[in-house]
């Protein structure tokens, strides 16, 4: 059997940083537990707003199987209630190839905490055994470039649950950010608009978007070593309607009717440029 659902949820409403383009320098006025200054943790109107996706999330039909999650913070603070939910043995896996966004930079971005702290501040809900797909390169990537980034990642990770799960067909869920979550949209579906400011996959906090798959398509990706390069994350042919693992139809999308606030923060790729 194979994955035949992909949840997607942007993480929940977080504290606010700024850049320094000149420098290269993050700041924030909340101190992050990892000490990353462009890791900031929710605020506390996102923990609420956690708190709430989780309760939607055990209702899901089908119901999720894995968890999957950018490696920052604000991504694995969102889905910390919702493992307590969906019953024992979730964990999350924390996967670089979903991570952030950074635009190119003369300087390199901040990369998020290591595995083992991150065990550290997630004791119960984070699998340090799991290896990413991918680690984006430090100097951030073109919009082009984070498509096809996101595009192996997902390969990888609907092809190693494919691999792990014979017995049903499974579903998984996937946290992620704004510039990103557009990106997977995307890649699943296999539509990259001509302007990649236009606003076809919605990505407000905490919100869900929901995936189906076309056809029982197995896809073998091999799986890059250290920093990713054009040469080392590789090209996955997801263009031109054919999408990622035989392509996903979209039949939600953004959908924000379990927050009392509604949908907030919803932005396009223009909005989600970081420098």
């Amino acid at each position: 059997m194979v994955v035949t659902t992909i949840y997607v949820t942007r993480h929940a409403f977080r504290v606010s940083y700024t850049l320094n383009t000149a420098t290269g320098e993050y700041h924030t006025n909340s101190p992050s537990p990892t000490n990353i200054p462009s890791d900031p943790p929710l605020a506390a109107y996102g923990v609420q707003q956690s708190h709430e996706l989780a309760l939607k999330l055990a209702k899901l039909d089908p119901p999720v199987d894995y968890l999957y999650s950018s490696p920052f913070y604000r991504c694995l603070q969102t889905l910390e209630p919702a493992v307590q939910n969906l019953g024992p043995g979730i964990r999350v896996r924390a996967d670089n190839g979903i991570g952030e966004w950074y635009g190119i930079a003369s300087f390199h971005h901040p990369s998020p905490a290591t595995p083992a702290f991150l065990k550290s501040l997630f004791p119960s809900s984070f699998d340090d055994t799991y290896q990413p797909s991918l680690i984006p390169p430090p100097a951030g990537e073109t919009i082009a470039q984070l498509h096809d980034r996101v595009a192996v990642a997902l390969a990888h990770i609907i092809a190693s649950v494919d691999a792990e799960n014979t017995a049903r067909d499974t579903s998984i869920l996937l946290c992620t950010h704004a510039a990103t979550l557009i990106a997977i949209g995307r890649t699943l579906t296999g539509n990259m608009p001509d302007d990649p400011n236009v606003d076809d996959f919605l990505a407000p906090t905490a919100g869900i978007t929901k995936f189906l798959r076309k056809q029982d398509s197995k896809l073998d990706v091999s799986k890059p070593s250290g920093h990713g390069t054009a040469k080392s994350i590789g090209i996955v042919d997801w263009r031109n309607g054919q999408g990622v693992a035989g392509g996903w139809t979209c039949v939600l999308n953004g959908n924000c009717d379990h927050l009392t606030g509604g949908a907030e923060r919803s932005c396009g790729f223009e909005d989600t440029m970081p420098i």
